[in-house]
């Protein structure tokens, strides 16, 4: 299986690249699902960190399932990975743009090769 290295900050992630083995219509295997889980789980620790923000999850913690929970069903798993999916989306949509756009920033003229 290929990998595909993803560096956030000073940890490395190896994350499996789409498999060619794998057909259209074959289910997603439960270690990947957790797998899955655990990269959304870093992904919003990641964000809160550079943020100093909490994202709130409330329907993500409502379900009681994470990561480290690998008794439960592949179903369990997708849903919390919909969830906390749909917690984070929400919050950054919610989120103020970082930098706001303004009439001075836009320069009066602008250079083009002709």
């Amino acid at each position: 299986m290929q990998k595909l290295d993803i560096n956030f900050t000073k940890k490395v992630y190896h994350v499996p690249t789409i498999r060619s083995d794998v057909k259209k219509g074959d289910s997603v295997q439960k270690e990947e699902l957790l797998h899955l889980h655990m990269l959304m789980i870093h992904i919003k620790k990641y964000y809160e960190n550079i943020t100093n923000d909490e994202i709130p999850t409330k329907h993500y913690s409502s379900l009681a399932v994470s990561p480290v929970h690998i008794h439960k069903n592949k179903k369990c798993h997708k849903e919390a990975i919909l969830a906390l999916g749909e917690d984070i989306v929400s919050h950054l949509h919610a989120q103020r743009p970082a930098v706001k756009v303004t009439s001075e920033m836009v320069p009066g003229k602008v250079a083009a090769e002709q």
